[in-house]
């Protein structure tokens, strides 16, 4: 039977997209306590299904598709612009697929309007009008208001009317940089984007025995199993090695590995490499915030998607690839093996490279030395920092490297990092090694 919470969440994904969501009435509905209702509410905020705007409230929002995911709705909008909504609230879970500055003549503005755009304007009331007729939102800048026909029309058409503070440029900056972060998220592969189904899973219950296993493996191939209970949480793993020697009749319980590591559905793929790495682990089961199964995630899936994201082009540029653009492999007649400028987005409020910079170089650096001996990617497990003297902006870093190590699984290497000749940097990395 499921519990409060998750029947609250069940109600929450009934309720119709816009509509307005209280603690006291969703306590009031499930008869439950206001407590109870807050927590629920806040994990469907978690999970995409409702949206809390200031001086507007809570109200229920389309759950974005992965392929929407650089896409926003207005109501995070009015979180980005720090906005107050004048008119049309129950257009706030809408999506915009684009924004228009209007800050030209109306004529040529309104060519550029279209359905679900987000015209950004300053005080012409005409033009909020023609926007709405248009099909788009509008959003308010300066701090300026809106008449009361603009507003009437907005609430007639459910398309919001938002105003801001902020100025034009900053406004557009904003928007600008909330789609870019998204694109970026959009690159990471989380555990949700290859796990195996739980229609496809195999998995064995609490009141099974150990002759389940055999018959699984017979008929699968697979050796590694989660254990459930009654109401699918997942109580444990079950691999070959555990039911070794042990009678049929015996009760998976009595052998299986209780507590396993388990993960959820947006954990990135990294971390349960990383994971997969340090525990020895072969297989994961995935699982909710109550721990329900979901699927499982095995090594090769991890690695295949590694690899995969390896050969995507990237949409939006992180800070890592910032830095590492700059990374330059140099001839095979000097002294050093790298070479990277000091550009101003690497370095900190005094203009010197900042530390994360630092441990960044040397990772790439590392990463690429392992490559020429070893095909793969590298988790890395300590760096040993020596910060000798500060590097200041616009400066040329020569990075030479050694392999002291380099094994099946494990690697170790030597780096100095020099300025002008001089030594102004030194690092010891160890890392586990991933086989592609």
């Amino acid at each position: 039977m499921a519990t409060k919470h998750e029947q609250i969440l069940q109600h929450i994904s009934t309720l119709g997209v816009g509509e307005k969501i209280s603690v006291r009435s969703i306590a009031k509905a499930m008869n439950v306590s206001e407590g109870t209702a807050y927590r629920a509410i806040k994990d469907a905020e978690t999970q995409g299904l409702v949206s809390t705007i200031e001086r507007v409230g809570t109200i229920r929002i389309e759950k974005k598709q992965k392929d929407n995911i650089e896409k926003l709705t207005y109501a995070e909008v009015v979180n980005i612009v720090d906005g107050h909504v004048l008119g049309g609230r129950n257009g706030l879970h809408k999506t915009l697929n684009r924004f228009v500055i209007g800050a030209m003549k109306l004529e040529a503005m309104m060519r550029y309007v279209e359905q679900s755009s987000l015209l950004i304007v300053g005080n012409r009331y005409q033009v909020h009008k023609l926007g709405l007729e248009a099909g788009a939102a509008v959003l308010i800048t300066g701090g300026f208001d809106t008449n009361d026909d603009v507003i009437q029309l907005a609430d007639e058409l459910e398309l919001p009317v938002i105003t801001t503070s902020y100025d034009t440029f900053t406004v557009a900056s904003m928007i600008n940089r909330a789609i870019y972060d998204q694109l970026i998220k959009k690159e990471i592969v989380l555990v949700d984007d290859i796990l195996i189904p739980l229609q496809d899973t195999y998995f064995l219950t609490t009141d099974n025995s150990v002759e389940k296993w055999h018959e699984l493996n017979q008929r699968t191939g697979h050796s590694r199993y989660p254990v459930i209970n009654e109401d699918m949480k997942v109580q444990g793993m079950v691999a070959a090695k555990d039911v070794l020697g042990a009678a049929p009749h015996t009760a998976i319980e009595k052998v299986m590995t209780s507590q396993p590591i388990t993960v959820s559905e947006r954990t990135s793929v990294a971390s349960v490499a990383h994971l997969m790495v340090w525990e020895g682990i072969e297989l994961f089961p995935v699982v909710d915030q109550a721990r329900k199964l979901l699927g499982v995630i095995s090594r090769q899936d991890v690695l295949k998607a590694l690899q995969m994201v390896q050969k995507q082009p990237h949409v939006g540029e992180t800070i890592d690839d910032a830095i590492t653009s700059r990374f330059m492999e140099v001839s095979s007649n000097s002294d050093y093996d790298f070479q990277v400028d000091v550009s101003p987005q690497m370095t900190n409020q005094l203009g010197m490279i900042s530390y994360g910079v630092l441990s960044t170089l040397v990772t790439e650096t590392a990463s690429r030395m392992l490559r020429k001996y070893k095909r793969g990617d590298l988790v890395v497990e300590n760096i040993s920092l020596y910060f000798i003297k500060p590097v200041q902006i616009e400066s040329m870093i020569d990075i030479k490297a050694k392999v002291l190590e380099v094994g099946r699984k494990h690697g170790k290497i030597d780096i100095e990092l020099y300025h002008e000749g001089e030594i102004v940097g030194k690092a010891l990395l160890m890392a586990q090694l991933l086989d592609r």
